[in-house]
């Protein structure tokens, strides 16, 4: 897979509703409530993912979608009003549960165990896959990527901020901490080595992020007063 180009315009396909008439019918047929089958739910995402990743995400159509998934065009138009709104969905949809903040009652363990999810999500899965293609399509589309941040990328970097806060708490973590930052650097390696090095995505990344964290974000020593100094050295 290649990242998109600098300056360049990926190509948009028009190939949703094209006409007033048929905006009103399929914004009708969402509206009644008609139940939805949930395999052809998973199917259009699973194949929205797929053709993500092999073409990008504005090189694909939604008759390549609907061949893909084996349903028919209408199935798609009746649960996505545009196709921003099904690239979102199905990348929203690689999060398909909740993240659960562990607590351990180690400020470590937590960041390693969250992070060690992170790496399962980014080793070879489909969000590994279809990543470069996706940041390249964020940077021509605000609203894609304020979607993707929104949906996916926030619930992560919401559970890191709880367990850097409560290291915090414990004392562990210094009570100036930068929270933007620090979650910035638990996540930047992992990003790089995705999108530019190619390097080992593992578990040995997790725990030397989570330990860099720690090192680097660690409660300052107090200085010693003049008169302790003076006994020490007496």
């Amino acid at each position: 897979m290649v990242l998109a180009r600098t300056g360049s315009v990926l190509p948009f396909h028009p190939v949703l509703v094209s006409s007033k008439k048929e905006t009103r019918l399929l914004e009708s047929e969402r509206s009644l409530g008609r139940p939805r089958d949930a395999r052809t739910d998973r199917a259009i995402l699973e194949a929205t993912l797929e053709l993500i990743a092999e073409r990008g995400v504005y090189e694909f159509r939604t008759e390549d979608v609907a061949a893909r998934a084996g349903v028919g065009k209408g199935a798609i138009y009746r649960r996505y009003g545009s196709k921003d709104e099904l690239v979102t969905a199905a990348i929203a949809g690689l999060v398909s549960e909740g993240i659960v903040i562990p607590e351990t009652g180690s400020t470590r363990e937590d960041l390693v165990l969250l992070m060690r999810q992170a790496v399962e999500l980014y080793r070879g899965s489909p969000a590994a896959r279809l990543m470069p293609n996706l940041i390249g399509a964020m940077a021509q589309k605000p609203e894609l990527a304020r979607a993707v941040r929104e949906r996916f990328l926030a619930g992560r970097r919401a559970a890191l901020s709880e367990v850097l806060r409560r290291g915090i708490e414990r004392g562990d973590l210094r009570s100036d901490l930068d929270l933007e930052l620090a979650l910035d650097v638990l996540g930047g390696p992992l990003f790089y080595r995705l999108l530019v090095t190619g390097g080992p995505i593992d578990e040995q990344l997790a725990e030397g992020v989570a330990d860099l964290i720690l090192r680097g974000f660690a409660t300052r020593p107090r200085a010693k007063s003049r008169n302790a100094r003076k006994e020490q050295t007496a």
